[in-house]
C-alpha cells in the first residue's frame, strides 16, 4: 500500500508526527495500512515532495490523536499506537511515476495495461471507522485511487484495482459492498448515474428507476385530491421504482470491465457471509428510524429485543451482522449478471414485496423488471474560468438535474463579485455567501420550472444547454442585487416562455458517491441511491434467510402534484416508464487546455448535493484548496427558500451580516458525505467527508 502521509516540521518523513497516529504494530494485511483515517496522521500538501531524513511543509488537515500505546477504537483487537515522537519509524513512500503529460490527455495514446492478475479478495479483519473520529487527514497516491463512503467498501475497490481492474471494476465491488454495510444509502434495490472517462472519451451511464407501467400522474395524491404526507407516500410499495444499478453496472462492464464480473461480486458476498461489525452511523440511524422496524424482514435482520422487554433495538455497534440471504441474492447476480435480479425467484420476490404491502402496496411487476433498459445518454459539459485557468466541467444530463444546476451557479457568479472574493480566516465570507445563495436561488428556479426525464420532457428551445448559454446566464445574473430577492422567477431560455408549471418544493433525501481513477488514468465519478435513509423500508428476502436487500423509494422524486391550478402539467410528474429527476452530481473536471483529467467527485445529501458538489469545485479550483481542506468547508445552499448554513460552523457576525441583506438565513445540519479525487504532482489527493465514515485509498 503506498497511500502516503505528509511530513511534519521538524521531523524527517518517516517519524511518528506528534499530532497523529504512528504505524499499528501486530499482524496487519498490506493492502489494510491506509483502509481508514485511522491509519494515517496527516495529509501530504499538492505538490509536496519527501524522501526519509527530510523535512517538509506541515500537514494540511488535523488528525486524530491517541495517546501512544494505548488500544485504538475500530482498528484490530490489541493494535496499539506505535512510536515515540521524534524516533524514526519505517515510511511508506511509492515512487513518483515518471512524468507522461500525454497519458491521461484527450486523444492521447496509452499504453496497452498489463494483463490483470489473479483476483482474490481478501476479506478485511478491522471494523469501520468510528463516526466519531471526524478529522480526515486526506491522502496522496501515485497510481491510482479510490473513495468510498465506507472502509470495507473503499478496500474492496482497492483490492480490484491492485488485481489491475478498471475503475469500473472497482466501482462494482464498491457498489456491492456499500449495498451490505452502508443499506440506508443505496444497494442492489435502487438506481445511479455514472460518469466515466476512458483517456479519450467521456459518457454518463443512466441506472436511473423508473415509474412502473401501471403508475400514473395521480400516484401520490389522496381520495380528496391532495398530496399525501411525505412518510405516507414512501414507507410501503407505493414509491417503489424499478430499480436500474445493476443494468447500469453491466452496461458499463460491457464497455470496460477488465476482471470477470463475478469476481467482482466475491467481496460482496464474503463479507454478507462472515458478517461486518455495526458502525456507529449504521446503530445510529437504525436508533433514530421510525419506520424499518415496522417490515417484519428489516426488524428481524437489523434489531433485537432489548433484555427483558419486547421493544426493538438495533444491534449494538461492533456486533457482527451477517446478510445470509443477500449472499445468496449476490451469487445469482454473480453467476447471471442483472438478471439474477431482475428475472427468476428474486424478481418474483421484489414483486411480491411491492405489491402485497398490508397498507400502501406499489403497482411494480415482473414485466417492468424484465424490461428496464439502462440508458448511456451525451455528458453535459460546460467551461468555467477560474484562477486564471480553464476548466472543463462534466457532469449528468438530464433526467439529472445537478450538472445544470451547478454549471448555472458557477456562471452567475462570474458575474458578480463573489468570483474574486477570497476566504476570510478560512471561511466564506457573508458578502460571498450572499452573492452564491442568490445565484442558486435563480438556479434552482429553473430546475424547478423545466428539468425532468428527457424521454419524456422537451428541453427550453430545443437544447438543454440553453440554459447554461453564457449570454443568458449574463443576462439572469442582472436580477442580482445587494439585498436578497427572496424568491427567484423561472428565466426563459431563448425567449421563449415555459411549457410547464414549476414544481413545488418537496423532500429529498440520501444517496452514496464514489470516485475512482485507476492505473491506466481512467475516471469513474459515481453517485448511488434508495432515496431516502432505508428507502422504502422494504426488505426483499429469499429462501427464508435472514437478511435481503432494502428497496427504493425513488418515486418519490417525482413532483406529488401534477399540475398547477391552471392546469399546465408540471415536468416532472409520475408517468409510466418515466424516469424521475434528480439531484444526484458525479462529476468530472479537466484542464480545458489539454484535455487532463484533474478531479472525479460528488456528494449524497438530496438537493443539497447540488451545493455540497458546487462548493467543491469551488473551493478547490477557485480557492486553491487541496481536496479534502475544500471538503472541510462548512457546507452552505438554498433550495429557493431561506438561505441555509451548516449549524454552528459559521461565526455570528456572518450569519448576522447575512440576514441583514433581508433574506431568511436557517442554521441546520448539512449532512454531506463528499469524496474528492484531484490530480497533484507525481499523483492523485483524495479527500474523504469527515462528517461520514468515508476514506480513500490507493497505490
Amino acid at each position: 500500500m503506498a497511500t502516503t502521509r505528509g511530513p511534519t516540521p521538524g521531523r524527517a518523513w518517516g517519524q511518528t508526527p506528534a499530532s497523529g497516529l504512528g504505524l499499528l504494530q501486530g499482524k496487519l494485511p498490506g493492502f489494510l495500512l491506509a483502509a481508514s483515517t485511522l491509519l494515517a496522521a496527516c495529509a501530504v500538501p499538492p505538490g509536496t515532495t519527501g524522501t526519509p531524513g527530510t523535512t517538509g511543509a506541515p500537514p494540511t488537515s488535523p488528525a486524530v490523536v491517541w495517546p501512544q500505546g494505548t488500544a485504538v477504537p475500530g482498528i484490530l483487537p490489541g493494535a496499539v499506537v506505535a512510536g515515540t515522537p521524534g524516533h524514526p519509524m519505517p515510511a511508506v513512500v511509492a515512487p513518483a511515476p515518471a512524468a507522461n503529460p500525454a497519458a491521461p490527455v484527450r486523444a492521447a495514446v496509452v499504453a496497452a495495461p498489463a494483463p490483470p492478475s489473479p483476483f482474490i479478495y481478501q476479506r478485511p479483519e478491522l471494523p469501520e471507522a468510528s463516526t466519531g473520529l471526524n478529522a480526515k487527514p486526506g491522502w496522496t497516491t501515485h497510481r491510482f485511487a479510490v473513495a468510498a463512503a465506507n472502509p470495507l467498501a473503499t478496500d474492496a475497490g482497492y483490492q480490484v484495482l491492485r488485481a489491475g481492474g478498471s475503475a469500473v471494476d472497482a466501482a462494482i465491488a464498491v457498489q456491492m459492498v456499500l449495498g451490505l454495510v452502508e443499506p440506508q444509502s443505496s444497494g442492489i434495490g435502487g438506481g445511479a448515474f455514472l460518469m466515466h472517462f476512458d483517456g479519450r472519451r467521456i459518457q454518463a451511464f443512466d441506472g436511473r428507476e423508473t415509474a412502473p407501467a401501471a403508475a400514473d400522474e395521480r400516484l401520490f395524491l389522496g381520495a380528496d385530491g391532495k398530496p399525501l404526507p411525505f412518510y405516507e407516500a414512501v414507507v410501503g410499495g407505493r414509491a417503489v421504482g424499478v430499480p436500474g444499478v445493476l443494468r447500469m453496472l453491466e452496461m458499463a462492464h460491457r464497455q470496460h470491465g477488465r476482471l470477470p464480473w463475478a469476481q467482482l461480486i466475491q467481496p460482496a458476498i464474503t463479507l454478507a457471509e462472515d458478517g461486518f461489525a455495526v458502525s456507529p452511523r449504521l446503530h445510529g440511524l437504525l436508533l433514530a428510524d421510525a419506520h424499518l422496524r415496522k417490515d417484519p424482514v428489516a426488524a428481524a435482520y437489523f434489531y433485537q429485543a432489548a433484555p427483558g422487554s419486547t421493544t426493538l433495538q438495533p444491534h449494538p455497534v461492533g456486533h457482527r451482522l451477517r446478510n445470509p440471504a443477500l449472499a445468496a441474492v449476490l451469487r445469482r447476480i454473480a453467476q447471471q449478471g442483472a438478471d439474477g435480479l431482475h428475472q427468476g425467484e428474486v424478481a418474483r420476490a421484489l414483486v411480491a414485496k411491492v405489491g402485497l404491502h398490508p397498507s400502501n402496496p406499489g403497482k411494480l411487476s415482473l414485466q417492468d423488471l424484465q424490461g428496464y433498459r439502462a440508458r448511456e445518454r451525451e455528458p453535459l459539459c460546460h467551461d468555467w474560468r477560474a484562477s486564471g485557468r480553464d476548466w472543463r466541467v462534466c457532469g449528468f444530463p438530464p433526467p439529472g438535474s445537478g450538472a445544470i444546476a451547478i454549471a448555472q451557479i458557477l456562471g452567475l457568479m462570474q458575474h458578480t463579485p463573489a468570483a474574486h472574493l477570497p476566504l476570510q480566516d478560512g471561511l466564506p465570507t457573508a458578502d460571498w455567501l450572499h452573492f452564491y445563495s442568490e445565484s442558486a436561488r435563480l438556479a434552482f428556479a429553473d430546475r424547478a420550472q423545466y428539468l425532468g426525464d428527457p424521454d419524456f420532457v422537451a428541453p427550453p428551445s430545443g437544447r438543454w444547454d440553453s440554459l447554461i448559454d453564457p449570454a443568458y446566464l449574463r443576462d439572469r445574473a442582472r436580477l442580482i442585487g445587494d439585498r436578497s430577492m427572496k424568491a427567484a422567477p423561472a428565466g426563459q431560455p431563448g425567449g421563449r416562455p415555459a411549457a410547464w408549471a414549476p414544481m413545488p418544493a418537496q423532500p429529498e433525501y440520501g444517496t452514496s458517491h464514489i470516485s475512482i481513477v485507476d492505473g491506466q488514468g481512467h475516471a469513474v465519478a459515481m453517485t448511488t441511491t434508495i432515496e431516502d435513509q432505508f428507502g422504502a423500508r422494504q426488505m426483499v428476502g429469499i429462501g427464508g434467510l435472514p437478511g435481503g436487500f432494502l428497496l427504493n423509494n425513488e418515486l418519490t422524486d417525482f413532483s406529488f402534484v401534477p399540475a398547477d391550478a391552471q392546469g399546465l402539467p408540471v415536468a416532472n410528474r409520475v408517468q409510466p416508464g418515466k424516469r424521475p429527476r434528480s439531484s444526484m452530481s458525479p462529476t468530472l473536471v479537466f484542464d480545458k487546455a489539454t484535455g487532463q483529467l484533474v478531479a472525479s467527485l460528488g456528494s449524497p445529501g438530496g438537493a443539497l448535493i447540488i451545493h455540497f458538489t458546487a462548493k467543491t469545485l469551488w473551493g478547490t479550483l477557485a480557492w486553491g484548496l487541496d481536496a479534502q481542506q475544500a471538503v472541510n468547508l462548512p457546507n452552505f445552499g438554498t433550495t429557493g427558500g431561506p438561505a441555509l448554513l451548516e449549524d454552528r460552523r459559521f461565526p455570528a457576525p456572518t450569519v448576522e451580516a447575512l440576514r441583514a441583506r433581508g433574506g431568511e438565513v436557517r442554521e441546520q445540519p448539512m449532512t454531506s458525505g463528499l469524496q474528492a479525487i484531484t490530480r497533484i504532482p507525481g499523483g492523485w489527493f483524495g479527500g474523504a467527508d469527515p462528517r461520514r465514515e468515508g476514506v480513500v485509498m490507493g497505490d
